[in-house]
C-alpha cells in the first residue's frame, strides 16, 4: 500500500444495541485506526466539508499533503484524475461509506448526488493552516460533467 495511488477502501460497519433490551439502536463505522495501517500516511487533520445538494466542490490539487475523504451524510462521487490522465470515479455515501485516498498531486472534485447538503468526513496528512498556499485549482475539461445531471434527477 503506497501512498502515491488512488485507492477506495470499504469500511467497516457495525449495529450498535440498547442497553437494556440489546434491540438495533444504531451503527458505527470505523474511519481509521492506528493499529490498521490502512493509511499511508497518518492524519494530522481532521475536519468536515459541506457540499450542497447538485454542487460540486473542486477540482483542484493539494501539492503537500495526502487527503482521505468518507461520505458521512447523504451521496457523494469523487472524481479523481491520475498522472496518466484517467478519471477514477468512487462513490460514498453514509449507507455505503468508502474511504477514498487521494495522494498529493493528484487532481480531485466531489459531486453532491443527493437532494440534501452532503457532508465529507476529510482526513489530511498534514495540518492546513491559513497561508500553506499548496492548493491549486484546475479543470477538468475533458471530463463529462454532464453524466451526472443525467443519472441524478438533483441536478
Amino acid at each position: 500500500m503506497g501512498n502515491n495511488e488512488i485507492r477506495a477502501i470499504k469500511l467497516e460497519m457495525h449495529q450498535t444495541k440498547d442497553v437494556k433490551d440489546h434491540h438495533i439502536n444504531g451503527s458505527l463505522t470505523v474511519i481509521w485506526r492506528d493499529w490498521d495501517k490502512i493509511l499511508a500516511n497518518e492524519p494530522k487533520m481532521v475536519y468536515v466539508s459541506s457540499v450542497n445538494p447538485s454542487e460540486i466542490k473542486g477540482p483542484h490539487l493539494h501539492t503537500k499533503r495526502d487527503s482521505y475523504f468518507v461520505c458521512i451524510k447523504g451521496k457523494v462521487v469523487f472524481v479523481v484524475k491520475d498522472l496518466e490522465g484517467k478519471f477514477h470515479e468512487i462513490e460514498s455515501s453514509e449507507e455505503d461509506p468508502v474511504l477514498v485516498q487521494i495522494p498529493k498531486n493528484y487532481p480531485s472534485a466531489h459531486i453532491n448526488l443527493s437532494n440534501q447538503i452532503s457532508s465529507v468526513l476529510a482526513l489530511a496528512s498534514i495540518a492546513w493552516r491559513p497561508n500553506d498556499n499548496e492548493m491549486i485549482n484546475v479543470s477538468f475539461d475533458d471530463y463529462d460533467w454532464e453524466k451526472w445531471k443525467k443519472k441524478c434527477s438533483v441536478f
